[in-house]
């Protein structure tokens, strides 16, 4: 259980550190820092992922699905041609 709380407060030290150094090296006015958000390509949307709204995703995931079914019936279509004669 020591073992534990020692490597939980370590744990923290480590993860803690590099705020405080920061923190420290800030020698201008106080100016607050800004936090690195991943590069979605889309800004201000509904969803974190980008995207909009819930309705958008569920036309989309509609024609999707749609699209694939079309895709699959026209290869079944194909796989049930027979195929052309031999040549001689």
């Amino acid at each position: 259980m020591k073992m534990a709380f020692v490597a939980l407060g370590l744990g923290a030290l480590l993860a803690l550190s590099p705020l405080s150094a920061m923190a420290q090296s800030n020698n201008g006015p106080a100016e607050p820092q800004q936090v690195a958000q991943a590069a979605t390509g889309s800004t201000g949307t509904a969803h974190a992922g980008g995207g909009g709204s819930h309705g958008r995703h569920m036309r989309h995931r509609a024609n999707t699905h749609k699209e694939r079914a079309r895709a699959g019936a026209e290869h079944m279509r194909q796989m049930r041609m027979a195929p052309a004669p031999p040549k001689s």
